[in-house]
């Protein structure tokens, strides 16, 4: 298996270091009660194969933009400036497939004419934008980078498909990303990418696309119900255990950690099997596993940066603690990164 290693940045002598964190969930909370009213499930059927009691869905009117512009706030204010000279989001469900949303987001927070632009890899779109970021600081095109995973998933559902419907949260998290020298707390140190595109039906939103909009009406790519998100559950789940594991592994051996080392592992909020699977194959103790999933569902690129904050702000993980971070989406696609934990305020 092939990744795409990205160097760790001590020639240059530029990190990606971690300064500031926020995060942010739209206030209507959906339980697992209230899903088994319209759905063929249950409050224990849901509970058993995902670890999910409840989720927070947006109301009508609010976007992806909305909850991406909540949580840079906070994020920007954790960091104690709104300094920065670009703007990264990660996200599958963009506020239009034309034009990006970042951009709109980085004039609703005023920073200005700021670079600014999304990036699509699914549930590893965080993992993905930091990576973007951090080489974008490495390179000195940027010093200070607002990154920005926000989703408003349950736009995409099909509400009759309790498959999806019940796993699927909104949200938005975010991190302020400085210049900084590789070896001082919240250093990035390095990441691991790759991809598997022959994958790309296990997770895909059919419609909407030039690949549907080039298919003639009466085929099966036109239909309506093609702009709803589908998944393969079970491969996702078994491709999800063996990505993140190989990654995460690699992402270690290149940061010099064993795994018995790392403090946390905060890996995609998909599934909490998947997660102890995860730190199974690791040999980490699964008690040293970061879990949200529970209260706020799969959030897709939102999920590690909201499972940061929790984390932080609830006192688990504390300055100094190794973290190890890593996430598997659509795509295929999947990456990890780790560093460690700088003392920051949280919003």
């Amino acid at each position: 298996m092939s990744h795409g290693h990205l160097p760790l940045g001590q020639g240059a002598g530029r990190a990606a270091v971690l300064t500031g964190l926020g995060s942010f969930v739209p206030p209507r909370v959906v339980t697992n009660e209230e899903l088994s009213r319209t759905l063929d499930t249950t409050d224990e059927w849901i509970r058993t194969r995902t670890g999910i009691t409840r989720r927070h869905w947006a109301d009508p009117g609010t976007a992806t933009g909305d909850l991406a512009v909540a949580a840079g706030e906070r994020a920007l204010k954790s960091a104690g400036s709104a300094d920065v000279d670009l703007v990264v989001l990660a996200t599958t469900t963009p506020d239009h497939p034309c034009p990006a949303t970042a951009p709109d987001v980085a004039s609703r927070l005023g920073l200005g004419n700021v670079a600014a632009y999304d990036i699509a890899a699914v549930c590893s779109g965080f993992v993905y934008a930091l990576a973007s970021a951090a080489g974008a600081i490495a390179t000195g095109t940027a010093e200070r980078v607002l990154v920005i995973g926000a989703e408003t998933y349950s736009t995409i559902l099909d509400p009759d498909d309790r498959t999806t419907s019940v796993i699927f949260g909104d949200g938005a998290g975010a991190v302020v990303l400085r210049a900084g020298d590789p070896t001082e707390q919240g250093a990035l140190l390095g990441y691991d990418l790759g991809s598997d595109g022959s994958l790309k039906d296990l997770i895909i939103v059919p419609g909407g696309g030039s690949r549907q909009r080039t298919t003639q009406a009466d085929e099966p790519g036109a239909r309506p119900a093609d702009t709803y998100f589908t998944m393969q559950g079970k491969q996702v789940f078994r491709h999800a255990v063996t990505r993140m594991a190989a990654s995460s592994r690699a992402m270690l051996d290149r940061s010099g950690w064993a795994p018995e080392t790392v403090d946390w592992f905060v890996g995609h909020q998909a599934n909490v099997r998947i997660l102890h699977a995860v730190a199974d194959q690791l040999g980490m103790a699964r008690d040293r596993t970061v879990v949200n999933l529970d209260r706020v569902g799969n959030t897709s690129a939102a999920s590690i940066p909201l499972a940061l904050a929790d984390a932080v702000s609830g006192g688990l993980i504390t300055p100094g603690d190794r973290v190890l971070m890593s996430a598997f989406g659509g795509g295929v696609t999947w990456g990890s990164t780790a560093l460690v934990w700088p003392d920051i305020a949280v919003q």
